[in-house]
């Protein structure tokens, strides 16, 4: 399962920002060529524990397409924790639920809405 096909939702509880990967959060794009410079060792690294994995050839291009986007989603979370850091639990648990009402009571108008 990648899990990269999925939704993102996130949580922030006791000072810690939980995040997790759900459906459909990243469209399967059209491919395209990378070319890296790396060293041998991590090559060979790499290589070796696919291998021991009992992956093929075209599994490399997807180990890495997936490494890349949890290095971002890493990131991301990363930079969301810093930014909410100085902001209380409970202000935090206020945000989100004043966000996910606007957003659900926009739905059911649209939904209303709808021939």
């Amino acid at each position: 399962m990648n899990p990269f096909d999925n939704q993102s939702h996130s949580a922030y509880t006791h000072k810690r920002l939980y995040a997790y990967m759900m459906e459909k959060a990243m469209p399967e794009p059209e491919t395209t060529r990378l070319t890296i410079t790396w060293s041998k060792e991590a090559d060979h690294a790499l290589r070796s524990f696919l291998g021991a994995q009992g992956m093929k050839k075209g599994d490399l291009s997807k180990f890495i397409e997936e490494a890349v986007r949890w290095r971002i989603f890493h990131q991301t979370v990363r930079e969301a924790r810093d930014a909410f850091a100085d902001v209380s639990p409970e202000d935090l648990q206020e945000m989100i639920d004043t966000a996910v009402e606007d957003v659900r009571a926009k739905r059911y108008r649209e939904r209303a809405e709808r021939p």
